[in-house]
């Protein structure tokens, strides 16, 4: 049985590993299609959000089956976060979507240059993602607790984005439609940021017994 189980469980790490590829690729693809306005891979990130949902589906039945093999509490934390996991996974896809549709959005405007501040602000958020899933692959609690005051910074650049954006707008009132448009991808962008975040107060649960949240444990 210990030897199913363990099978099972590394099956379940490659289907959370899996889906966070595709999480992952979403986002960077829905902000090159930003960058070089380039509607037809908005329209490809749009239709492989269905991929992510259903592996959400997938993980969530599995973790189910397990829960009547598993008989040691750290087995028991794993599923608990994998059902987690899954679930910001998601919502990074989700915010994906919702970039690649605005990016076909801000494409139907003369190019402005407007969006030169958003690779930035995607590459903080991904990178945080990246480094909070190593954390959960290489087992590495203190590591993801350095990852969580990270989401700071994002932020701080969410709302520097805005108040650019804000004072374009002010100024010239037929950029109006593309600085909102953008404002709702920044916003994706920082939304990703707090699921990195909440992935790595995941992986200080799962390999610490430790809830973090709200705790103020993982802020530098």
């Amino acid at each position: 049985m210990t030897s199913q189980l363990e099978q099972e469980i590394e099956a379940l790490k490659e289907m959370l590993l899996t889906m966070a590829s595709h999480a992952e690729a979403g986002v960077s693809n829905a902000v090159r299609a930003l960058m070089e306005r380039n509607d037809e891979r908005a329209c490809a990130v749009i239709a492989g959000d269905a991929v992510v949902d259903q592996l959400e589906v997938e993980i969530d039945e599995r973790v189910i089956t397990l829960l009547s093999m598993a008989m040691l509490a750290t087995d028991l934390r794993l599923m608990t976060v994998a059902m987690k996991l899954s679930h910001d996974l998601e919502r990074v896809a989700d915010e994906a979507t919702t970039i690649a549709r605005r990016a076909i959005l801000v494409n139907t405007e003369p190019e402005s240059g407007l969006a030169a501040g958003v690779p930035l602000m995607a590459d903080m958020a991904l990178g945080m993602l990246k480094d909070a899933l190593d954390t959960f692959t290489n087992g590495q609690p203190e590591k993801a607790r350095a990852i969580i005051p990270r989401d700071k910074e994002v932020d701080a650049l969410n709302k520097k984005l805005h108040r650019d954006l804000t004072e374009h707008m002010l100024e010239q009132r037929g950029s109006i439609h593309v600085c909102l448009n953008l404002m709702v991808i920044a916003k994706c962008l920082e939304h990703i940021g707090d699921q990195a975040a909440s992935i790595a107060e995941e992986v200080v649960f799962l390999y610490e017994a430790q809830d973090i949240r709200h705790t103020g444990k993982g802020e530098a």
